[in-house]
């Protein structure tokens, strides 16, 4: 298991998606209400829309274009839409937030 730094807690406001970039991929980091942190593909399957910029409900997203619901934590989309983006493993030490990637 590799971990690499992504953002600071502290940083990341609670319900407000922020992109983070990991190598060349594009991530929607997400801090809920519970100081829990999600993080997933920035890329809505239906249009390619910005998840970072979409309304957190819960443990969802809802894509800022055309309101498709994303669950934070599999990466599928909500029936009756269809669809799902990749999910990262997140860990925060010390106020710092990792992704855990595979070598």
């Amino acid at each position: 298991m590799e971990k690499k730094y992504v953002a600071d807690l502290e940083n990341l406001v609670p319900l407000i998606g922020r992109e983070v970039l990991l190598d060349k991929a594009r991530i929607a980091l997400f801090r809920l209400s519970d100081d829990s942190i999600k993080a997933i593909e920035n890329r809505c399957p239906h249009k390619n829309g910005p998840l970072a910029e979409g309304t957190v409900s819960g443990t969802d997203v809802f894509c800022p274009l055309h309101d498709y619901k994303i669950s934070l934590e599999t990466g599928l989309v909500v029936a009756p839409d269809e669809g799902c983006v990749k999910t990262y493993e997140t860990v925060v030490e010390n106020g710092k937030i990792y992704l855990v990637t595979n070598p």
